[in-house]
């Protein structure tokens, strides 16, 4: 009786469960979430005279309530909505529904930088400041804070009369915020307000006003007017400008406090190709996926098919491998280095050993005098100790102490916040091995330096080994021309490309940690409501601080060469750029200590007046693109949602990904076990490419450098003669593969050179 009463309790116990699961699971489908709605605009039925109509009545065929938030005529076709899965699933079954995908919500890739870059030389080969203002930079990100001198456009011209745009009125801003510098801001928030509800203007601004910073800092860094006397705290004294200083800046505000919603995103980019930008620089990553449901890479085609730069930030999530975001060929895909710039601070500890960290804390220091040092792992009665997580510590423990705190778990300023409520008064940041020997310094508001992981483990080892430890940390400082620089920060985000393996990813890198650029009157230099301190600049690290970089270059490349196409202005910057210091040695990675490689940097570190001068150029077209799709598989459908362009793969043409025409190459390659014909196989591979020269008439000679043994290369013709400027010569690499195990990576280079250029590009094989 009693086993019966248990299998009894056990059935009704599954039953409540399955039914809670299917309860469950028909919430989910009556749920409703925002889709972006891409139709085939030329396929409109015969029934109606107007897209709005279109839209208006598919929608209310599949839902009474649903209504559209946006319209979208530029960068895609079609409009956002909010539905359930089931009204999604039966409205991309209507026809010229080309897919109904569901948002995507993306996040932020959270100065001496032009004297580091070259830019502070006197060259004719830089563009007049004339031809630079024609040049229009669209910056995507939390908004502006157009009070800034950076902001400034005295001595610019008027406003290219093709701009299209305007400043948008919100709360805080009024049309007076833009002038000649700052000639468009917009905000978009439909998105963000159907999921979060209506904006609390109490909280952040519904307007393009930056409430954040990070948008500030991206548009200064790319397109910021000159500022002398620059600093933040008084570290990095000097005259900051963004790259391209003298070009115009439209702000078009994505990103709120809730993230930076896809229908808004999308709404955006609309919205610039509109307006009439010339570069678009977008600091933001979300899931990766294939080309045509990816929300920005969509957008971006359309957008680099009407003669627009598109410059993404690469992610975060590095040293891991795969790790890249944004990694659509017609996009350029920005990792981030180091500069020659740091702001060392030093820790003495009680045995007389002195140690150096970084910090950018300038407020009452410490007394010279040793204070009493602990660990966060052993003054806590929780798990988050080590970390110095918030409630974490006991302040019985921590009152008149250095506290000693893992890096992870929580933003590195929140720690020291978390050690000041429990009683510490200062703060050591320890690297552990996921972060390495990076230092990214952080305005604190506590005495803090942040160390690397060799540093930290000493400094831990002390402690444990010492009855009363004790330290003492000195103020920070500048210091220029540290060496070697740049290395690959450890945080920027690493390939191979996780979507298309034969496309190298990323592309570039550019300065992304400790950069100055502007900064919101909102916030403090930490971002955290308990800092009152008020800054024009901040000091903030990211491959969001990279892209804008590049962003910046492009204008520049783009007013020097305005005829050239966005993948001409891309493979400039590439084959340009440098991947060895001028010691000879190859750019070092601060997550391993050793060189790094093409999956770490691309083709390189920029190098802004060399892309001036490239010689030659890889271009490419829309066709290219498309063939590049083709060369994918990917159905008529699937092109047309990716570039929203009626095209066919032809069956009698081969599209292969290895001729697609890019400035570096990636060689994907079978194991033995893999391929057909055993372990003594080998694979004979050809990639075509094609050169266009856009300098004087001269012959460039090939010369090829190999890392491995495993791969024989050879190029035909060796030799490319070119009598005429825009004169295209093609030429054809052949691979000879032998067997590696699975795993193995190795690299190459190819070059071409005049004796004046030299037009260099990555080459990358990888083994599976």
């Amino acid at each position: 009786m009693k086993s019966l009463k248990f299998k009894l309790v056990e059935i009704f116990l599954f039953l409540s469960l399955y039914y809670a699961c299917i309860a469950a699971e028909e919430k989910i489908q009556k749920a409703k979430r925002t889709y972006i709605v891409h139709v085939d605009k030329s396929n409109m039925p015969e029934t109606f005279t107007d897209h709005a109509l279109w839209y208006d009545s598919s929608l209310k065929s599949v839902s009474d309530s649903a209504s559209v938030l946006y319209r979208y005529e530029n960068v895609v076709h079609g409009y956002s909505t909010m539905l359930t899965t089931e009204e999604a699933e039966a409205l991309g079954e209507q026809p010229g529904i080309l897919s109904v995908l569901p948002e995507v919500i993306y996040e932020l890739h959270t100065t001496r930088t032009p004297e580091f870059l070259g830019l502070g030389k006197s060259t004719t080969l830089f563009p007049a400041s004339d031809s630079m203002g024609e040049v229009i930079v669209g910056i995507l990100d939390t908004g502006v804070w157009p009070e800034l001198k950076s902001f400034d456009d005295s001595g610019l011209g008027p406003v290219p009369s093709r701009w299209k745009g305007d400043c948008q009125v919100g709360k805080n801003f009024s049309a007076s915020s833009c002038n000649r510098k700052l000639i468009g801001a917009k905000f978009f928030s439909k998105g963000y307000e159907v999921a979060f509800g209506p904006i609390d203007e109490t909280m952040e601004s519904r307007s393009p006003r930056d409430d954040d910073g990070h948008g500030t800092h991206t548009a200064t860094t790319a397109a910021g007017s000159v500022v002398p006397s620059a600093n933040l705290l008084g570290y990095a004294s000097g005259t900051a400008r963004g790259m391209a200083s003298h070009a115009r800046v439209a702000v078009y505000k994505v990103c709120w406090l809730g993230g930076c919603f896809g229908s808004d995103i999308v709404a955006a980019m609309d919205a610039a190709v509109a307006d009439g930008v010339d570069v678009l620089s977008m600091s933001i990553g979300g899931g990766l996926s294939e080309y045509y449901s990816d929300t920005v890479a969509i957008g971006a085609f359309t957008a680099a098919a009407n003669g627009i730069f598109v410059s993404c930030s690469a992610g975060n999530s590095g040293p891991i491998p795969s790790s890249l975001s944004n990694v659509a060929p017609w996009i350029t895909t920005v990792g981030a280095g180091t500069l020659d710039r740091d702001f060392p601070a030093s820790i003495t500890l009680g045995n007389n050993e002195l140690h150096s960290g970084v910090t950018l804390y300038n407020g009452k220091q410490l007394s010279d005098s040793m204070v009493p040092l602990v660990y966060g792992g052993n003054v806590s009665n929780s798990s988050g100790g080590a970390l110095c997580m918030a409630g974490s510590l006991i302040p019985e423990k921590v009152a008149r102490k250095i506290v000693v705190c893992d890096r992870g778990g929580s933003a590195r300023v929140q720690k020291g916040v978390v050690v000041k409520d429990a009683g510490g008064i200062g703060m050591i940041l320890t690297n552990t091995d996921t972060f390495g020997e990076e230092l990214v310094a952080d305005a604190h508001l506590l005495p803090s330096a942040a160390v690397g992981q060799k540093t930290g483990d000493a400094i831990k080892k002390y402690i444990s080994s010492t009855r009363n430890p004790t330290a003492k940390i000195g103020p920070g400082t500048t210091k220029l021309e540290v060496q070697p620089s740049p290395v690959v920060a450890a945080f920027s985000s690493r390939g191979p490309n996780p979507v298309t393996p034969a496309i190298l990813k990323p592309d570039i890198i550019a300065p992304g940690v400790n950069i100055l650029a502007g900064w919101t009157g909102a916030v403090g230099p930490t971002g955290l409501q308990s800092d009152p301190r008020h800054v024009n600049f901040n000091i903030i690290s990211g491959t969001s601080m990279s892209c804008p970089h590049v962003s910046g270059l492009a204008a520049i490349v783009k007013a020097a060469h305005p005829e050239w196409s966005p993948a001409a202005i891309k493979s400039a910057l590439m084959t340009t750029a440098y991947t060895a210091y001028k010691t000879g040695q190859k750019i070092e990675d601060v997550a391993t200590g050793g060189p790094a490689t093409p999956f770490d940097y691309g083709a390189g570190h920029a190098d802004p007046v060399a892309a001036l001068d490239p010689g030659l150029v890889y271009d490419a077209t829309v066709d290219d693109y498309l063939g590049f799709l083709c060369a994918l598989n990917y159905t008529p459908n699937q092109i047309k949602s990716t570039t929203h362009r009626g095209f066919t793969c032809q069956t009698s043409k081969k599209y292969t990904l290895g001729d697609f025409n890019y400035p570096s190459f990636s060689v994907p390659l079978e194991t033995a076990s893999g391929r057909r014909g055993g372990a003594d196989s080998s694979s004979i591979i050809k990639y075509t490419r094609t050169l266009t020269n856009v300098g004087a008439p001269a012959t460039y000679k090939v010369s090829l450098y190999s890392q491995t043994q495993a791969v024989k290369m050879s190029v035909e013709p060796e030799t490319l003669s070119f009598k005429a400027q825009y004169e295209k010569k093609s030429y054809t690499v052949t691979f000879k593969t032998s067997s590696m195990p699975s795993g193995t990576t190795s690299f190459a280079r190819l070059e071409w050179s005049d004796g004046k250029h030299i037009v260099g590009s990555p080459i990358a094989f990888s083994w599976t």
